[in-house]
């Protein structure tokens, strides 16, 4: 089952994806993602989620099945967004839009507010507070959006937007995720 994974929850529970060998792609385990929608639960329904540096789409197409409005997937790998809109076609997951772009150039774009952010960099590039300062600077971000950033275990969050707190964190091997909601 190499380079697949499997859809957890909702209408496409079971489908499997496919993805590509790609560097700093690494999916977002099954155990995590199953822990990160059971915190989303009440928020994924009819929302518009942005998943940034979408890799192999395991959160942007997780929430699409879960209910989700709309889903944005941006990623610059070529191969990776042809095998996103593979998995979108064998789905039927008309809610599912893929853009080529690199995040920073993509967030400097024409904004638009999004309920539910999923943020999955590779690691060790630094790309997390950057990131993270952009979507709120540049209004992509809805009142009470929910932010869910995936990093190293020991990542140090200075610099991060001040009216963003914290919600949740766990870890997972040498993994770290969180939920940060925007407050005002």
């Amino acid at each position: 089952m190499k380079n697949k994974l499997r859809i957890i929850g909702g209408d496409w529970r079971s489908r499997q994806l496919s993805f590509v060998d790609a560097p700093g792609l690494r999916p977002t385990p099954a155990r995590v993602r199953e822990t990160l929608f059971n915190w989303l639960q009440y928020e994924i329904v009819g929302k518009q989620c942005l998943d940034l540096y979408a890799g192999s789409g395991a959160l942007g197409f997780e929430a699409a099945s879960r209910g989700a409005k709309s889903v944005v997937q941006v990623e610059n790998n070529a191969q990776a967004c042809r095998c996103l809109k593979d998995n979108a076609v064998a789905l039927s997951a008309g809610q599912i839009k893929i853009v080529q772009s690199d995040v920073l150039r993509y967030l400097s774009g024409d904004a638009q507010a999004f309920d539910v952010v999923f943020l999955d960099p590779p690691f060790g590039l630094n790309m997390v507070v950057q990131t993270c300062r952009l979507l709120e600077e540049n209004a992509w971000l809805a009142e009470h959006a929910k932010i869910y950033v995936e990093t190293e275990r020991y990542f140090d969050f200075a610099g991060m937007p001040e009216n963003w707190r914290q919600l949740k964190n766990k870890s997972a091997g040498e993994v770290g995720y969180y939920l940060f909601e925007r407050v005002e």
